[in-house]
């Protein structure tokens, strides 16, 4: 749900205005509107200031997480001294792991010139030796030898089953005529550079120690962050407020919660030089919103948010799709063994992740426990057919479900069950706050499509599946028919012309039909995915069993057979791995589409632009 929120209008003296908004802080209940600011030229540094301590704390709260931190080490007293050894300590590491870099390339491309040094090349030269380095195709240097060696004298240093490369002994300014490149003489062999990079890797692992002191001091770096955070939020709420009197006062916009605005009310009434409207907000209003739901629904705001948050005075969809988003995630995944592998890795992540991937390694329990459970029922386990090892004949004697064969039209029928309940919720909420007048012509869709699904549906998915009474040739189905069509075609707006209303009504019919047909059809990716997953889990089954012989049975044990399932172990190891993984992300992202499309589109989703952020003295957003 969406909690309530109460309006403030704040008329100060220009010169208490710090210290009020330094109040309002210290309550941490109030959110000051700063929507349209702009920074001034003056502001630019502050805000880059604040950047470079975001992302130097993200970085040295995943370095405190590594192996690489010592923790021996001492943190700084304040944080803008660690934040400076951190940005010079990362340039530094940034310069020497380029140079290792280059230098690892340049040894990739000097080997193949073996280990002759340049004092030596140096050598040869003052005593009248010079070489020239040359690379060309093998067959093109055996064809050409014996009349190039006929010329020149000629040394290979290095081949390989395409190349050749060799030096040629001259003088520096004497014409050669090979066909052959001629390279650059190399500054360095192989090994010089190979031991400058070990150097420039090395002085990067000395650097540790200069990064786990920042990360000791992570906590002086947090807090100037937050120093700096209020100063901007500070600066915001000068740029937007309004002056009035010459200047002399100061208006501001607010926001508190409903239920915790006594508090607001009372530090208001006590605080000297200051008048306050309170007031409920508007339709034009641009309300902060803030959601509030029971433990299972508010994991899904991760979700949810991830579109968008729901404008101010409409409602808060996150309890009506987290049911639906679990069952079609398990849907997609569609097997016993991967969720229990992500119900294991969710709890893991519970364990080591800190309160701060708490609600992500539930999400990520409550999908792996879902799938596993819908895994089960549909006979799934890595692949493997759990009633043939149950010994069933086949899945049609079993009590599990066949999702090859049954789903397809249970995919399309929780697409209307799901669009059916949108088109609810929206009419439900329309009626509340508008009237029952405003959802006639919605109403009278809904009750042609319900009477449709119940009348005819039904029997498509189940022939057994008959309402009494209520069939495509009953009475009471026409009857229904007829109440919706009358209510979408002719009281669409019980105040317009009764003929402008029949258009209107028939051109929403047109919308309607094609619009839920294209809706509906987009369901059937849930028995895609889940059945493109299963038979890629098989198909790797298959291959590590034929690939290793095993398939035929196992014959006499010995090393060969010891071989034969290590390389079974490898193949399923990699091959499920890389099923679990991308069909995991197709788990996450269609169920998601299908909540932020179709959902939403028939419930009259509408998105807000801000979220509830009150001002608090240990802001490090």
């Amino acid at each position: 749900m969406i909690v309530k929120m109460s309006r403030y209008d704040f008329v100060v003296l220009a010169s208490q205005s710090d210290d009020f908004v330094a109040r309002l802080r210290e309550l941490g209940l109030v959110d000051v509107t700063t929507t349209g600011w702009e920074p001034r030229e003056q502001d630019r540094q502050l805000v880059s200031d604040i950047d470079h301590y975001r992302k130097a704390v993200d970085t040295l709260r995943e370095f405190s997480q590594s192996e690489a931190m010592q923790t021996d080490a001492e943190a700084y007293v304040s944080g803008v001294e660690a934040l400076e050894v951190y940005n010079e300590a990362s340039q530094r590491k940034a310069t020497l792991a380029g140079e290792a870099a280059r230098l690892d390339k340049l040894s990739e491309e000097l080997e193949p010139w073996g280990e002759l040094s340049a004092e030596s090349r140096e050598q040869l030269a003052e005593s009248g030796v010079v070489l020239r380095y040359f690379t060309t195709q093998a067959t093109t240097y055996d064809d050409n030898f014996a009349a190039w060696s006929e010329q020149h004298t000629l040394a290979e240093i290095n081949r390989t089953a395409s190349t050749v490369y060799f030096v040629v002994v001259a003088t520096a300014d004497e014409e050669i005529s090979f066909d052959a490149q001629e390279v650059r003489v190399p500054l360095m062999d192989y090994r010089a550079a190979k031991t400058e990079a070990d150097a420039n890797r090395q002085q990067i692992k000395e650097l540790d120690y200069q990064f786990s002191r920042c990360a000791a001091s992570l906590d002086a770096i947090e807090a100037e962050l937050a120093a700096l955070t209020c100063q901007l939020q500070n600066v915001k709420i000068r740029g937007t407020a309004q002056e009035a009197a010459d200047g002399e006062l100061v208006v501001m916009e607010g926001w508190a919660e409903a239920d915790k605005s006594t508090e607001v009310d009372k530090l208001l009434d006590e605080y000297p030089d200051v008048i306050y409207l309170k007031s409920n907000p508007t339709e034009a209003d641009d309300t902060p919103v803030k959601l509030k739901n029971n433990r299972f629904a508010r994991l899904f705001e991760l979700i949810g948010g991830m579109y968008a948050l729901p404008k101010y005075g409409t409602l808060d969809l996150t309890p009506f799709f987290a049911p639906f988003y679990m069952l079609f995630f398990a849907i997609c995944l569609n097997d016993a063994g991967y969720g229990a592998i992500l119900f294991s890795f969710g709890v893991a992540l519970f364990l080591k992740g800190g309160q701060a991937m708490r609600q992500a390694s539930m999400l990520t329990m409550i999908c792996g426990g879902a799938t596993t459970l819908f895994g089960l029922y549909t006979g799934s386990l890595f692949g493997l057919s759990i009633p043939d090892m149950l010994g069933y004949e086949s899945i049609a004697e079993s009590p599990f479900l066949d999702f090859q064969n049954d789903f397809f039209s249970l995919a399309l029928a929780l697409g209307v069950v799901q669009i059916l309940f949108g088109m609810l919720l929206n009419i439900c909420f329309k009626a509340r706050y508008f009237g029952i007048t405003s959802v006639f012509a919605q109403l009278g869709w809904f009750i042609v499509l319900l009477s449709a699904c119940l009348a005819g549906g039904l029997q498509m998915i189940n022939p057994n599946w008959v309402i009494p009474g209520f069939t495509t040739s009953s009475p009471a189905f026409y009857v229904a028919l007829g109440v919706g069509a009358v209510l979408m075609l002719f009281l669409s707006d019980v105040k317009r012309n009764p003929l402008i209303n029949f258009a209107g009504g028939l051109w929403d019919t047109y919308n309607n039909v094609t619009g839920l047909l294209s809706d509906v059809l987009s369901y059937i990716r849930l028995f895609a995915i889940g059945l493109s997953g299963g038979v890629l889990a098989q198909v790797f089954n298959s291959l590590a069993l034929g690939l290793t012989g095993l398939d035929s049975g196992i014959g006499e044990f010995g090393v060969g057979t010891i071989f034969q399932f290590l390389g079974a172990t490898a193949i399923l190891l990699v091959g499920h791995g890389i099923n679990l993984f991308m069909s995991s992300i197709s788990s996450f992202v269609h169920p998601m589409r299908l909540t932020f499309v179709e959902f939403y589109k028939n419930a009259g989703f509408e998105m807000g632009t801000r979220s509830f952020e009150p001002l608090t003295n240990n802001d490090k957003k």
